[in-house]
């Protein structure tokens, strides 16, 4: 059967795993590429063949392992593979302050490596599942998410004369946001206030842009930061 790993594969069911794993790394990459992500076409499908090796290898090198010992210590090598990955994913994550970009690159990596370890040790039928859950997931819930309200943030900084009174800038927003004033700090030429700014998007249509358009039509704006998470 396709899903138990034999001891000693062939060459036909080792090319079919390293065929198996570099379509599935080719369509995930594919999907990630087209959404302009660092962990693109090739990074994604070099992760998979990078998985699939070691457990081919390690899937071989169970026929001259004596006892269970042995082939306990030659499958510790694909759990080195996934720690190995965490690294990768780590450095696709950045946070600057309250935003956090990368963290589904860094989780697609993580996946495509199970996918990559499935194929390697000739569970054809689970890294073929796999594979299409994660293109559902990548894909059509995308566009799920966009249907869905969620909280999001901004940080909006605005210059008013040299102590004046800090001006209430709810009034600029549309109904349901919340503003809270952070900071003041002096500039040449007046003061600085900052505001931290919370609304509801999704199909309501409130993105950032157009909330900082409203601001800069009766305030002067000279900073506006989305603080939401991007992945």
């Amino acid at each position: 059967m396709l899903d138990l790993m034999p001891i000693t594969p062939g060459w036909p069911e080792i090319a079919l795993r390293i065929g198996a794993t570099l379509l599935a790394g080719i369509l995930i990459g594919a999907n990630r590429e087209q959404g302009g992500h660092a962990a693109g076409l090739r990074t994604t499908t070099l992760v998979g063949l990078a998985a699939c090796i070691p457990m081919i290898q390690a899937n071989m090198l169970l026929a001259t392992s004596q006892g269970v010992n042995g082939s306990m210590d030659i499958l510790r090598f694909p759990l080195g593979i996934l720690t190995g990955v965490g690294f990768i994913g780590g450095g696709a994550i950045l946070r600057r302050g309250d935003i956090a970009t990368g963290v589904t690159t860094a989780a697609t990596l993580w996946v495509i490596t199970a996918i990559g370890l499935c194929f390697g040790g000739g569970q054809i039928v689970i890294g073929a599942a796999a594979t299409v859950l994660t293109l559902l997931i990548l894909a059509p819930l995308r566009h799920i998410q966009q249907w869905m309200s969620c909280e999001e943030k901004s940080s909006v900084t605005i210059k008013v004369p040299k102590g004046s009174p800090i001006p209430d800038i709810r009034a600029a927003l549309p109904s349901g946001s919340t503003a809270c004033f952070t900071t003041l700090r002096e500039i040449d030429d007046g003061d600085a206030l900052m505001f931290e700014i919370r609304w509801t998007s999704g199909r309501s249509g409130r993105d950032a842009t157009a909330i900082a358009d409203g601001l800069k039509e009766r305030f002067s704006v000279i900073g506006f930061e989305n603080r939401s998470t991007i992945n």
